[in-house]
């Protein structure tokens, strides 16, 4: 039987165990579970939550309704959280710091993949260990249509830039 949720950010991210499975829930299904940033920092805080616990043996990502699973940032707050340089760099070390996290989290991560996997989306499954996706699933990273690259922290798919090997 499914653990009572934790809510983080508002209701907007939830997680909660069912036996030894931890379950991170994206939940702003009316946005297509657009990362804001506060779910970033409850991304992390789960995550956290989840590592802790030694009888957790996995964590499996989701959204909320049925067309989403992230379809990357919530955009709508970046004109006040990204208005100036230090807004910029505070809003990317969040960010960064969530991705971070899920990337090195050291138990299995199994990002659940239906409807919309886009832009921050496709960072927080390529951080999954293991990626299931259901049919009909659409993915991609359309700041790529736009000629705009993702940093190398930001595509998700390599963990932290560490410098030269």
């Amino acid at each position: 039987m499914p653990s009572p949720p934790t809510s983080f950010a508002d209701g907007k991210l939830l997680a909660f165990h069912d036996g030894a499975i931890g379950r991170i829930v994206f939940n702003k299904p009316d946005r297509l579970n657009a990362m804001s940033l506060d779910m970033w920092d409850g991304l992390r805080d789960a995550l956290a939550l989840f590592q802790t616990d030694d009888d957790i043996r996995a964590v499996v990502l989701s959204g909320a309704g049925d067309r989403a699973f992230v379809s990357g940032a919530d955009i709508t707050e970046f004109d006040e959280m990204r208005a100036s340089d230090t807004g910029i760099r505070n809003y990317n070390e969040r960010y960064e710091g969530a991705d971070a996290a899920l990337y090195a989290f050291p138990k299995p991560t199994i990002a659940q993949i239906h409807g919309f996997c886009v832009g921050g989306g496709m960072a927080i499954a390529l951080s999954c260990d293991i990626r299931i996706c259901a049919e009909g699933t659409r993915m991609g990273i359309p700041a790529a249509k736009l000629g705009l690259g993702y940093g190398y922290q930001g595509s998700g798919a390599c963990g932290p830039w560490s410098g030269p090997p």
